[in-house]
């Protein structure tokens, strides 16, 4: 069976590790002020990546404070874990900047789905192995802009364009249930990676351990989980031993 990594997320807003429901900035919590401090609790207990969203980024707001907190976690743990980031990375040269400050994959959506382009000319200077793309999804339709304004494309639509540019990874997110704790679409997920071929990481709406064994029997490669590793529903110890 495939080996399923475990994501833990660490969303950044103003610097501070925060955790949205359906991606709406007034339905904010704050989890803590130290962005490193997170870092090293999860990797502490094993996490081999970690998932950073770069928020204010995503939404089309000042990121400095962000990318301050980005860059001391690279700094003090570079060398022993993988990052994965996202938020407003929409040209080339500011991915390539990103990577080159230590980032082992970056996360792109709006820029790639609004520019189909972009997209191909990312994978083709970076490589599939650096280059991720978020799917966030509501009712199907790609959400994008923050998940505040619709594409007017499927999910599996873009999927397919996505594999047929020669992508390796998505990330799939049903806004109906990110930060909502009521169970992970893995359904859908699954759908995706057995339409495409494309490796598929699942996020948003994790509960419980159940949500992992889930996703772990769909044969997906990765599960990104956030608030339930916050609010304590789940250790990711519990998580990286399924």
């Amino acid at each position: 069976m495939t080996r399923l990594m475990i994501y833990p997320a660490i969303d950044l807003r103003s610097g501070k590790v925060v955790r949205l429901k359906q991606g709406d900035p007034a339905a904010q919590k704050i989890y803590s002020d130290d962005a490193v401090q997170i870092a090293e609790t999860w990797i502490n207990a094993g996490a081999e990546w970690l998932h950073i969203v770069n928020l204010d980024g995503a939404l089309g707001s000042k990121t400095e404070a962000n990318w301050n907190a980005i860059n001391k976690v690279l700094k003090n743990f570079g060398n022993g874990v993988s990052v994965q980031l996202g938020g407003g990375l929409r040209d080339l040269a500011v991915i390539q900047k990103t990577l080159e400050a230590g980032v082992a994959r970056v996360v792109l959506g709006t820029a790639a789905i609004e520019r189909k382009e972009f997209a191909a000319q990312a994978l083709d200077k970076f490589g599939p192995d650096k280059i991720a793309f978020g799917l966030d999804a509501k009712n199907g339709e790609l959400m994008t802009r923050g998940w505040k304004i619709s594409s007017g494309q499927t999910t599996i639509e873009f999927a397919n364009d996505l594999a047929d540019m020669g992508a390796k990874t998505i990330i799939y997110t049903n806004i109906a249930t990110d930060g909502m704790g009521t169970g992970n679409d893995f359904e859908t997920a699954s759908q995706i990676a057995q339409t495409t071929r494309l490796e598929v990481i699942a996020s948003g709406g994790v509960a419980s351990i159940e949500d992992v064994k889930n996703v772990k029997a769909a044969g997906l490669r990765g599960l990104i989980i956030g608030r339930a590793l916050y609010e304590n529903q789940i250790t990711l110890q519990e998580a990286l031993a399924c």
